[in-house]
């Protein structure tokens, strides 16, 4: 578990991550060499994994959305290893998770449009070995999307 000052640096970085290293120390209540060392230590532990923009999808030109499910026909090891390899190599996959229940991965996937998402499924996601069934769930309005862990 994070120390409460950790948990409020984290806090502060989550909602500005362009924030000095002064401005930071001032939110959480801790001097400017105090913070400097905790985020590093954060940094080090691999507790802050990298830092990021957030760019509107629609205002950078991609205009569709989809949550796409992927259930493999066997789980042979090499069919599971070739798919999460390929799947890292594609930039229109946003989020890759491995799950249980109605399918064995679930994508997010963004692309320009509908062609384009046609496009990424004809040659890339019906190509892979192993793949038996995608169902594709396009995203009719972003309600929330966050990315903050609820640290309070």
């Amino acid at each position: 578990m994070l120390e409460r000052k950790d948990q409020l640096l984290l806090r502060e970085l989550q909602r500005d991550s362009r924030l000095s290293m002064q401005q930071l120390a001032q939110r959480v209540g801790i001097s400017s060499s105090a913070a400097w060392r905790r985020v590093r230590s954060l940094e080090e532990r691999g507790v802050i994994d990298r830092y990021a923009v957030m760019v509107n999808p629609k205002k950078a030109g991609f205009g569709l959305s989809s949550m796409t499910l992927v259930s493999l026909a066997r789980h042979e090891e090499k069919n599971v290893e070739n798919f999460v390899r390929e799947v890292g190599r594609h930039s229109e996959v946003l989020e890759c998770f491995a799950t249980s229940g109605e399918a064995d991965f679930h994508l997010r996937v963004v692309v320009e449009d509908m062609d384009a998402y046609n496009a990424f499924l004809d040659d890339f996601i019906f190509r892979l070995p192993g793949v038996s069934q995608v169902r594709s769930n396009i995203v009719l309005k972003e309600i929330k999307a966050d990315t903050a862990l609820p640290f309070k």
